[in-house]
């Protein structure tokens, strides 16, 4: 991974703590695996992700909801594989 700033990527760390457990869970695995691997744009998708509220997220990443931005669905394809 390049072109993020060392500041940044612990911000995005801290908005990944989530209000559910379940998602916490996902996110933290996502952290441990995956995360590292991502492209300076799939990051930039994975925070608008953040942006959804708690519950939302979750439905998304159990698959009883999809989202139109291809980008985003990626990685949603990446957490729901975790």
């Amino acid at each position: 991974m390049t072109a993020y700033d060392p500041i940044e990527l612990k911000r995005i760390r801290w908005r990944s703590r989530r209000g559910l457990l379940e998602l916490d869970l996902v996110l933290e695995k996502f952290f441990a695996q995956r995360f590292d691997l991502l492209s300076p744009a799939e990051i930039d998708a994975y925070k608008r992700l953040l942006d959804l509220p708690d519950t939302d997220f979750l439905d998304v990443v159990n698959g009883k909801a999809d989202l139109d931005d291809p980008e985003e669905m990626a990685i949603v394809e990446i957490l729901r594989a975790i």
